[in-house]
């Protein structure tokens, strides 16, 4: 079958088991695995994360901001989990490894035991093409591959972020549903599973080489799941399903132009990320997979990705559309022309993936949190700061399209110059910046850049538009912001540029003003800017803190992923080659053995969110700055 193909995406990992040490043993925090053990299955509105011993812990259907249905990653005992694993019976140890089919987000789990050995195959199903409705089915496949393997299946799915167990019942054989709070799943499957007493479904089977197992489970509507007319998903499809689902991963990959960055499987690995991160119906993309993953382990600092930020949004977009998948940036266009009605001064920092702008922040008490870092939150109080710079990233987004030769529709320049004016009548006002911090609004740096690169990619989008705008008013406030920034944002003692008019810190975002033209990448400025921040923030070979300062919040957190790369871009264009592939290199190692990245790294494992849609723009931006290894022409 074409999905047996073997993993072409792959680092080995010979992890051993051993059941002794079972996560359902021992130090309750040391039950959960690390992030890194987790992989990424999607289909661009479902999502689930899938570890290493084989176990959905994390999916949320039908998109990818529901509530779970699987959600053990936040709490071990409470939020239910999908495991296919060797039973490790008789003390027996086994050990995986994975990698992705091909340049897809099908995950291909191997495990081997003393007895022979059997593959596990993951991934939701995808649609060959067309706009036919998605499936919102997850698809697993296990197989034996040589001698005999015993496996311990369990399906324990638990809705409303583990708040409702259940209501299984069994319509035939292999044929259940399971229906709880505002979800419902159809279960078929050739395993012999039965009703377990923990409100699931369990079994034991053997397999031998070459006999293969299947389980499709599809996502319903609990109304639509009558008694006597449940829709099964037939089981002897899955095969087929993932067939199409490869060809469709396949077919996007070569829908690209071929950009020299996507010959690294790496990069490549990068992008396909991002798009399984975008919410197909509305084009908005999630800043993570994930809520609440802590920034510090036991910490508060726990707070819901999978909404998307205009900010982060841009600069992943603006990555893909680099690399020659255009469409997917003209999807964002329409989702924030949608999700703003198009009336300027009321633009968000972060929007739902439907495109809703009420987000209230709310706390999930009967969850316990990853490895008991609580509160567990839905929602993001983000959506009612000030963030200047994601304005300025709106404009910039539609001027790097233009650039690309993609001219925005007339009704969206016209939304653009409304965004400008906005930006001028608030620019003199503090903000929560980028970082969108907790604490009395600053001056920042970086959202005053943004406010800047906002009226010059303003003025560039107009004059190729050939729309009128007031830019005689237009290039005076470009004037002043510059002269604003430059006296307040420049602290010529230190000979660099600092986080806000009302401090002298550094700030790794500082690292992003030279990519909006602002200054040059090798200005004298920004060289003595890169080499402080790589004095005071960074840590080690591959970590880069964001900044110093207090924040507003209780606690530590990790070093930022994105902060690493972003420094790899700025030595890259500098000149400064070797500097900047030793510190890439060591960066890239931050990923885990599938090449994701997680939001936050402590130097001795993840942090945040995961994966982190941020952390791969960045990765892909510091290999294109690698690539051309000098400073870009003018943009302007």
């Amino acid at each position: 079958m074409p999905f047996l193909q073997r993993a072409r995406w792959r680092r080995p990992v010979d992890q051993g088991f051993d059941p002794a040490s079972s996560p359902r043993v021992g130090d309750p925090a040391a039950r959960y695995p690390p992030i890194a053990d987790y992989g990424l299955i999607g289909d661009c509105h479902s999502l689930g994360l899938v570890s290493r011993r084989g176990s959905v812990d994390w999916c949320c259907m039908p998109r990818l901001d529901s509530p779970s249905c699987f959600g053990r990653l936040l709490d071990w005992d409470k939020g239910g989990h999908f495991s296919i694993a060797p039973s490790g019976q008789d003390g027996q140890k086994w050990q995986a490894e994975r990698g992705y089919l091909g340049d897809s987000l099908v995950l291909e789990t191997r495990f081997r035991t003393p007895t022979g050995e059997a593959r596990l195959v993951d991934a939701f199903a995808m649609r060959s093409g067309g706009r036919e409705a998605p499936r919102h089915q997850l698809l697993r496949v296990v197989e034996g591959t040589g001698g005999g393997v015993e496996l311990d299946v369990e399906l324990l799915p638990r809705f409303e972020y583990g708040a409702a167990k259940p209501w299984i019942r069994r319509h035939g054989e292999g044929f259940f549903t399971a229906i709880g709070g505002n979800s419902g799943l159809v279960i078929t499957t050739d395993l012999p599973l039965a009703a377990s007493n923990a409100h699931g479904l369990a079994a034991r089977v053997r397999l031998r080489a070459g006999e293969r197992r299947r389980v499709s489970l599809c996502w319903d509507h609990p109304n639509h799941l009558h008694p006597g007319e449940p829709k099964p998903c037939p089981v002897d499809e899955v095969d087929e399903r993932l067939a199409e689902t490869l060809g469709w991963w396949e077919r996007w990959v070569a829908s690209r132009a071929g950009d020299p960055a996507l010959r690294d499987p790496a990069v490549l690995r990068s992008a396909v990320v991002l798009k399984g991160l975008i919410y197909a119906p509305t084009g908005a993309i999630a800043a993570a997979g994930t809520t609440s993953l802590p920034e510090a382990i036991g910490g508060a600092r726990n707070w819901d990705y999978r909404m998307s930020w205009i900010r982060d949004s841009s600069f992943a977009l603006d990555s893909l559309g680099e690399l020659g998948f255009h469409q997917e940036a003209l999807g964002f266009t329409w989702f924030i022309e949608r999700s703003t009605a198009g009336i300027a001064d009321e633009v968000q920092p972060v929007y739902g993936i439907d495109g809703r702008q009420l987000l209230p922040e709310i706390e999930l008490p009967h969850l316990e949190g990853y490895r008991g870092s609580r509160p567990v939150r839905i929602g993001n109080g983000a959506a009612d700061q000030l963030q200047l710079d994601g304005m300025g990233q709106l404009v910039d987004l539609a001027w790097n399209r233009l650039r690309r030769g993609e001219a925005p529709d007339p009704s969206y320049v016209a939304f653009l110059v409304d965004v400008v004016e906005a930006i001028l009548g608030r620019w003199r006002e503090p903000d929560c910046g980028i970082w969108e911090m907790r604490r009395q609004p600053l001056h920042f740096v970086h959202s005053k850049v943004m406010c800047w690169a906002a009226v010059d990619r303003g003025l560039a989008v107009v004059e190729h538009a050939g729309v009128e705008a007031p830019t005689a008013r237009w290039q005076a406030a470009r004037d002043e912001l510059r002269a604003a920034i430059e006296k307040e944002g420049y602290n010529r003692a230190r000979g660099t540029f600092v986080q806000a008019f009302e401090n002298r810190e550094l700030d790794a975002a500082l690292l992003l003003l030279p990519r909006v033209g602002f200054v040059a990448w090798d200005d004298p400025r920004m060289v003595r800017t890169v080499e402080a921040i790589g004095r005071e923030l960074r840590r080690g070979d591959a970590l880069v803190r964001r900044y110093r300062m207090d924040d507003g919040l209780e606690g530590d957190e990790g070093c930022f992923v994105a902060c690493s790369f972003w420094l790899v871009q700025c030595l890259a264009l500098q000149g400064r080659r070797d500097e900047a592939a030793a510190l890439f290199d060591a960066a890239c190692g931050l990923a885990n053995d599938l090449g994701l990245f997680a939001e936050e790294h402590d130097g001795h494992r993840m942090l945040g969110n995961f994966p982190q849609g941020l952390s791969h723009y960045s990765h892909i931006a510091a290999a294109v700055a690698l690539r051309e290894g000098h400073p870009p022409k003018a943009q302007r």
